[in-house]
């Protein structure tokens, strides 16, 4: 059954960053994927504003970080690269898929892969453990709905929307199907569900 149209509106920065707390982190490997799409996309400007924003320090990948300064940072890259790349939900969906590229090739995502091969449910099962990994904070888990669909519910979960839809985008087109969609539905400021479906 397809999701309805989300009607619950996206929780801006400030919002997310008065729910966050300091136990709620994210990888290194997030923050220096960010700040090396940023440059590739806006050049080395953009990236440094990017990384002022998350506190203008050094991130080692495997190290945890707050997600309140990853936050901080998607949103600067966010704004800066909007006008260059077609607007704000574009440049979500495109960090998006840049973070799962980043995630594949770590360690935990080559074992993903390795363990998953190219079918796109296995790969898809595999991402809410995937995440545990990576971030400290919220659940997920997937709901088969058919041959070719899967639905995602992500429950506490800060990072925007169109960010995850371009992360999913990216590990189902791992397993070379065509017609990947993703679409999101909002039932609370951090609970999304979402709809992946291929032909």
């Amino acid at each position: 059954m397809p999701l309805p149209t989300t009607s619950i509106p996206a929780p801006g920065l400030e919002h997310l960053l008065s729910l966050a707390t300091p136990a709620d982190t994210a990888r290194g490997m997030f923050f220096n994927g960010l700040f090396d799409a940023t440059r590739a996309l806006g050049g080395d400007e953009a990236r440094q504003k990017c990384l002022a924003a998350a506190g203008d320090r050094k991130f080692v990948d495997f190290r945890s970080y707050p997600v309140a300064d990853l936050l901080k940072a998607i949103y600067t890259a966010m704004d800066v690269l909007a006008p260059k790349l077609g607007g704000r939900d574009a440049v979500l969906h495109r960090l998006g898929r840049r973070a799962t590229e980043d995630f594949l090739h770590s360690t935990v995502g080559k074992t993903m892969v390795a363990l998953a091969g190219n079918d796109p449910h296995r790969l898809l099962s595999a991402f809410p453990n995937a995440c545990r990994a990576a971030l400290s904070y919220g659940e997920r888990s997937i709901e088969r709905l058919g041959e070719k669909q899967v639905r995602m519910l992500a429950r506490r979960d800060f990072l925007p929307m169109l960010y995850i839809e371009g992360t999913l985008t990216a590990v189902v087109e791992r397993s070379a199907v065509p017609g990947v969609q993703v679409r999101g539905h909002r039932i609370s400021p951090l609970d999304v569900d979402y709809d992946i479906s291929w032909s």
